[in-house]
């Protein structure tokens, strides 16, 4: 069928098949428009620009193998605030000491650390990495006598407690049965003790080491503590409830 173009032409343009399709789908997009517009939940990654203020935390860390303390400050940035979805995430991290023998490699863990953590993701990985580093010259007991590998190891626990005080990693709760065996245990333990020597079992009703378990307990492959006690031939821990014996 010919149509008569009776005015002037100012334009043209090609009708596809999917323009005729269009106007189908307008009532649809109304629609949608009409519904409640959801949160929007922001994730992190590595564009995330930093704000001009950030909220963390710093921690000391004391250790016999530097003559000054150690300061570990971190950063968190605040995701959704104000929303349901809202969760600090640590951005950024410093340590800052009179000792400058470490100067450089220092700066390097703290430059690639806060390259992960704006990387975004999951980051708890670096907690167990961290802990896993071994000084060949020898670890220490830090106070509560919690052994630590290295320095780079106890970095790495102060990495983990921010992390458990934002929320970012949880302990594992212990049940109650649980408790209460650990409890039955160090009991049999003190009153074996009180029947081999007298001296021995007033010991171990007072604070015993810093961690106030008995005297002459080891350290727990489990949780690095002085806690392991021999109890019927099986070395016990008293802090975790770990045995050898199973």
């Amino acid at each position: 069928m010919a149509i008569k173009i009776e005015k002037k032409i100012t334009g043209y343009n090609v009708v596809k098949p999917e323009d005729k399709a269009a106007p189908a789908a307008a009532p649809e997009t109304k629609a949608r428009a009409a519904e409640p517009r959801q949160a929007e939940v922001i994730q992190m990654h590595e564009s995330l620009e930093r704000p001009e203020q950030l909220i963390g935390s710093t921690f000391k860390i004391k250790s016999p193998l530097f003559e000054h303390a150690l300061y570990v400050t971190i950063n968190d940035i605040v995701l959704n605030a104000g929303t349901k979805y809202e969760q600090r995430r640590p951005f950024e991290i410093f340590i800052n000491s009179k000792n400058m023998d470490h100067f450089q490699w220092i700066v390097a863990l703290t430059r690639i650390l806060s390259a992960v953590f704006r990387k975004g993701g999951d980051v708890t990985f670096i907690v167990e990495e961290l802990k896993a580093v071994f000084d060949p010259r020898g670890g220490y007991f830090k106070a509560g006598g919690v052994y630590m590998p290295s320095i780079v190891a106890e970095i790495g626990a102060v990495i983990e407690q921010h992390m458990k005080n934002i929320g970012l990693i949880h302990d594992p709760e212990m049940s109650d049965s649980q408790r209460a065996l650990i409890a039955e245990k160090r009991a049999a333990y003190e009153q074996a003790a009180g029947k081999k020597d007298e001296p021995v079992a007033e010991a171990a009703k007072g604070d015993g080491n810093a961690n106030g378990f008995p005297p002459g307990a080891t350290l727990c492959a489990k949780c690095n503590t002085q806690a392991l006690v021999l109890m019927d031939g099986c070395q016990t821990c008293l802090n975790c409830g770990y045995s050898k014996c199973g």
